[in-house]
């Protein structure tokens, strides 16, 4: 009988364990590890070209902002020509962003400056600052409220938008809601030289008022005045006296974008100018593919309790979050990561940057390791930055190792199947990852989408939970 028994519980583990095994996006069960996504091929792409809603969307009744893709049906911005992504056009632009963070550390380490006030020298953005694989939100500014549609970034301090009058010709780009204008509104106020905020003394005035100047890795800029004004977040959340630059002068591609909202750690940012309101803390969960919506939330409420944090690292730009990788798993395989692994230029994650830069060696030891669990797969060519890429033509379903990173503090991140792919069509979806020696390593927004990211600023730490879109 006891034999019968130990039978019995034998081929009870050996099912559990495939069944485990074959359910796409099962964590861990009762103590067995899934290490493999198991998915259907058509579930890489967007199943329609409407707008898919979250459950978590912005609401009036909570500091929280819908967060959408610049170029997908929810967003207002959307133009014909985006109605397919220009994967061309997001990759250069990344390789942009990565290039201005160099630029933005090499001032830094060399003492320099670009701008006239120490918090307004930002990284550059995606395309040829900003780019289009980016995020937006909408927020008010004014009164009456005037609404603009701002990319959110966590390495920019400074919030400024386009501002009337441009001066001379051109002088600010084409967007597609109509500019700001300060002479309509009546809380809008120019900042005195005189005020700490204004830093760098007389050459960063003009008739006593404080000006700004932002130049970008790419010398795109933006420069205008600083000021304050009323910011509209929902009906419920309206902030007063919130510093932002009014741009006059514009330079650079924007992507029909009203300009920025400014996440970052220094004074400057919207979390540390509303500390005494939203505690320092905001989180946000970008969706799964451009079909769908996710959050920004200023804020505790609603956080989800399963969240785990790892402690901001110090990194030589005070705007950028800086995290410890201590580990990368694919699969059931780890990767030969050491203490001085990443110790050479750090870490950061960035809401900017699209595709996760690792160092070269460990880029290349997590590719090998992934074409070894994905050699059932037929290979097809490399795009761009990609060079492990697979055509997946006639696949209904593929199993997929999972990736997990570990950061400082024992927390391990597992990251969802659409942060591990870039789909750029059935017959090529390439390892999002890309491998770079000049910059930090950047945990992307690729990686980071369908969870929930909690930044304590005040508590220098940065958490994760899965399913923060729903």
């Amino acid at each position: 009988m006891k034999n019968f028994l130990n039978v019995v519980i034998l081929i009870f583990c050996v099912c559990l364990n495939w069944c485990y095994n074959t359910e796409g996006g099962a964590e861990e069960k009762e103590g067995v590890k899934v290490d493999s996504y198991t998915i259907q091929a058509s579930s890489l792409f967007p199943s329609s070209s409407s707008c898919v809603l979250s459950s978590k969307a912005a609401s009036n009744t909570k500091s929280s902002l819908r967060v959408v893709h610049l170029h997908g049906p929810c967003s207002h911005l959307r133009s014909n020509k985006d109605a397919r992504l220009d994967h061309d056009e997001i990759l250069r632009g990344d390789q942009a962003r990565v290039e201005s963070i160099r630029f933005k550390l090499s001032k830094n380490n060399s003492n320099g400056s670009v701008s006239t006030t120490k918090s307004t020298e930002l990284p550059g953005k995606l395309g040829s600052t900003f780019g289009s694989a980016n995020y937006i939100v909408t927020i008010g500014i004014g009164t009456p409220k005037n609404d603009v549609s701002l990319i959110f970034d966590t390495g920019s301090d400074l919030t400024w938008t386009q501002c009337k009058p441009c001066l001379g010709t051109y002088r600010c780009y084409t967007q597609n809601e109509p500019i700001f204008d300060p002479s309509s509104s009546s809380s809008y106020q120019n900042v005195p030289c005189s005020s700490p905020m204004c830093e760098n003394g007389p050459q960063s005035c003009s008739a006593s008022n404080c000006l700004y100047r932002v130049k970008y890795g790419d010398n795109s800029f933006t420069e205008g005045f600083l000021a304050k004004e009323r910011f509209t977040l929902t009906n419920s959340d309206v902030l007063d006296d919130v510093y932002f630059g009014c741009g006059e002068n514009n330079h650079g591609l924007f992507f029909r974008t009203a300009g920025i909202l400014g996440l970052g750690r220094d004074k400057l940012s919207i979390p540390s100018q509303t500390s005494s309101t939203y505690n320092n803390i905001f989180s946000y969960c970008l969706p799964s593919s451009a079909s769908n919506t996710g959050h920004l939330t200023f804020g505790s409420d609603g956080i989800s309790e399963s969240v785990k944090f790892t402690q901001v690292s110090s990194f030589p730009s005070p705007s950028n979050y800086g995290i410890d990788i201590v580990g990368i798993s694919v699969g059931d395989t780890k990767l030969d990561i050491t203490p001085t692994s990443f110790s050479e230029k750090g870490a950061i994650i960035d809401s900017g940057t699209v595709v996760s830069r690792l160092p070269t060696r460990i880029y290349e030891e997590l590719r090998t390791v992934f074409k070894e669990k994905m050699s059932s797969y037929k290979a097809t060519s490399g795009y761009e930055i990609f060079d492990t890429c697979y055509d997946f033509t006639g696949v209904d379903t593929m199993t997929i190792p999972k990736i997990a990173f570990s950061f400082g503090g024992g927390t391990v991140v597992e990251l969802d199947v659409n942060g591990m792919l870039y789909p750029l069509s059935m017959s090529q979806v390439c390892l999002a990852f890309a491998g770079d020696d000049d910059s930090p390593a950047i945990f992307g927004n690729v990686q980071q989408k369908t969870m929930e990211i909690v930044y304590d600023v005040a508590g220098g730490r940065v958490g994760f939970a899965p399913h923060g879109c729903s």
